[in-house]
């Protein structure tokens, strides 16, 4: 996202040897639209996208943590998720706050987990932590393995 808070419009690009280049004929189109010339100097932000059968996964992580622990009860999957990645701090944005008479202080809030705004490996990284979250502070007799193995279970339901 750019700082004027506008999405930029991603183009998809395949690996060459030692290059880039558009990943179809829509990239293509693309990137000829913008005049894009053979040699132009660009900025790129390289990110892997997302697996499109994995999207699903943190969201049925927190359907399964609502029909299943009480102090999740009532909430929709997505506030759960917000709430475990708070509890976990994983992938959370830290700020400080100097306050008078106190001190320093720090809060925590959370990135979103879309499939726009994080790539595949961010992505991992932040499912698996919230395993491990639900594994130390709801059901310490699972592994944050077995939390992750069920929720993909539910994906493929």
């Amino acid at each position: 996202m750019s700082k004027a808070g506008t999405k930029r419009e991603r183009i998809y690009m395949r690996v060459g040897k030692g290059n880039f280049y558009p990943a179809d004929a829509c990239a293509q189109s693309k990137l000829r639209e913008r005049g894009y010339r053979v040699g132009d100097l660009v900025l790129v932000d390289v990110c892997k996208p997302r697996n499109p059968k994995f999207n699903g996964l943190v969201h049925k992580l927190g359907m399964l943590c609502v029909e299943n622990i009480p102090a999740f009860a009532g909430m929709d999957a997505h506030r759960c998720i917000k709430r475990l990645q708070l509890e976990g701090k994983v992938a959370c944005e830290e700020i400080g706050y100097m306050i008078p008479g106190y001190g320093m202080a720090i809060q925590f809030i959370p990135r979103s987990l879309s499939f726009e705004s994080m790539d595949e490996m961010e992505f991992h990284n932040a499912a698996k932590g919230i395993c491990r979250t639900i594994s130390e502070r709801y059901w310490p007799d699972m592994s944050p393995e077995r939390i992750e193995s069920m929720a993909e279970l539910m994906v493929l339901e």
